[in-house]
């Protein structure tokens, strides 16, 4: 399953509407950590079918900023996010984003 991109609220929006889980992720270009979290992100998505857009911080700020406000959740990056029927049913961040984290959290 193709990952989406979010630009602008009105995808967020979209993204976050929608149901049954989807895993949505904050990216730091700049960041070291960042990148080693986005690999793993992209590790657990390899053979998946779970629905997932990813959110460049830098690039795209204020949609970065709509997740922390919507969702009353302070702002790190990375950070993930699983969202269940819209509402956030996990999230972590920084060196806690793996593989294995991912495939825990949407098992439970």
């Amino acid at each position: 399953m193709a990952q989406q991109q979010l630009h602008s609220t009105e995808e967020l929006d979209q993204f976050v509407a929608e149901s049954g889980k989807r895993l949505l992720f904050k990216h730091s270009t700049t960041c070291p950590i960042s990148a080693t979290a986005y690999s793993e992100f992209q590790a657990f998505l390899q053979g998946e079918s779970v629905p997932s857009a990813v959110i460049h911080v830098i690039e795209d700020r204020p949609v970065s900023n709509a997740v922390a406000e919507r969702f009353e959740i302070k702002h790190e990056s990375p950070q993930l996010f699983l969202l269940v029927d819209g509402q956030v049913k996990w999230h972590t961040s920084h060196w806690k984003i793996t593989k294995d984290a991912i495939a825990q959290a949407l098992k439970a």
